[in-house]
């Protein structure tokens, strides 16, 4: 198997397992019944200090010290999923957990339109398609947070969803090992709220949920996922941020009974639909030109 194909199911791999884990962040910072800026003074200090633990370890383990963020471009990185997890803790408090995560799928129209313009990516009519049917689906959430009184928390989601497919546009445009950028850039969140729970206190009534999720889930998950822009293209990556969409409500659905709003339900559907659908698409047509490939040039 050529050293390509080998890249793209070792990255496959990788950010599946990322996806799979951060399926649970949500419920997590729900059990921790704490207050926004506490939770994410908490979660973005534990998984900060778990990335410097890590470093020290594999430093130490390899014998050479290995690069945290990969100069200017790293910092870069690292402040965009920074943004996008301070975004991201304010619109799991301002918006329900289906309305967030289907949201957070949009993530990969934002990723095709940023490679597009960016790194010259175009991408195919059918993901035009997709992308349509995408907004459609967006917009009947959206427009239920008029009624619900969620429209706020839509929007802040939206921009996270924003900040997420930027990151890993700029990670896919430099080619370079960004592995600890998106755990690097907790530093971000953590200072602001270090600065907010100073003016308001703190409050978490159940820590040790919000301990659990920053050192273990969310460390992991950011990792695998922030590693998946060298072997895969940015709507790839993107695609399996789905995990989340697709498994966080169920996981909140069976904790605490929350069941979605039949516009949230209907566009949630439209969304996972159009994504599957197309998913199978790029995998059949992938298929297609590796056969073609092996056709043209026979070993």
């Amino acid at each position: 198997m050529s050293e390509p194909h080998l890249d793209h199911r070792k990255g496959l791999l990788i950010t599946g397992i990322g996806g799979l884990i951060l399926s649970v962040d949500i419920p997590l910072l729900r059990l921790g019944q704490g207050e926004t800026w506490s939770t994410l003074l908490l979660r973005s200090g534990t998984t900060f200090i778990c990335a410097l633990i890590i470093w020290a370890v594999w430093s130490m383990a390899t014998g050479r010290v290995k690069t945290i963020l990969p100069g200017r471009i790293g910092f870069a990185v690292a402040g965009l999923y920074g943004l996008g997890s301070i975004f991201f803790m304010i619109a799991v408090y301002n918006t329900s957990t289906a309305n967030l995560v289907f949201i957070l799928a949009f993530n990969t129209v934002f990723a095709a339109l940023l490679s597009w313009i960016f790194l010259k990516e175009r991408p195919k009519t059918a993901t035009f398609v997709a992308m349509f049917f995408m907004l459609i689906g967006v917009g009947i959430i959206v427009r239920e947070g008029l009624s619900s009184g969620h429209l706020f928390g839509n929007i802040i989601a939206l921009m996270s969803t924003f900040f997420l497919a930027s990151a890993i546009t700029v990670t896919r445009a430099s080619k370079k090992d960004m592995g600890f950028a998106a755990i690097i850039g907790t530093v971000l969140p953590m200072t602001v709220a270090i600065f907010m729970v100073s003016q308001h206190g703190f409050s978490v009534a159940a820590p040790g949920w919000i301990i659990f999720n920053g050192a273990v889930v969310t460390t992991i998950a950011f990792a695998c996922l922030a590693t998946g822009p060298r072997f895969l293209s940015g709507p790839e990556v993107a695609m399996f941020y789905l995990l989340e969409t697709v498994l966080a409500p169920i996981w909140v659905w069976l904790v605490f009974a929350e069941r979605p709003s039949d516009p949230t339900l209907l566009g949630g559907i439209i969304i996972i639909t159009t994504l599957v659908s197309h998913s199978i698409w790029q995998m059949h047509s992938a298929r297609k030109r590796s056969r073609m490939a092996a056709f043209r040039h026979p070993v």
